[in-house]
């Protein structure tokens, strides 16, 4: 974010009383940690996903050889 946005929603705040800052603050605290979740994931699906493409593949020609076979779900 741009300094001139930043000094805009200062601004902004600034305007409101504190208990309201207080909770926009709160919100974008919780906002904030959501999207670097979201980053962190992203970057570890991009890293992994060779390795998933491989690993699917490897079970479609398993399958395709009748080497694989059908999950029994209730010894899980």
């Amino acid at each position: 974010m741009s300094s001139a946005a930043i000094a805009t929603v200062v601004k902004i705040m600034e305007s409101l009383p504190i208990e309201l800052q207080d909770r926009i603050v709160e919100h974008l605290r919780e906002y904030i940690d959501e999207v670097q979740d979201e980053i962190r994931w992203n970057n570890s699906f991009h890293r992994t996903q060779s390795k998933l493409v491989a690993a699917a593949q490897r079970a479609k020609e398993e399958i395709e050889e009748g080497k694989a076979t059908t999950m029994d779900y209730e010894q899980l």
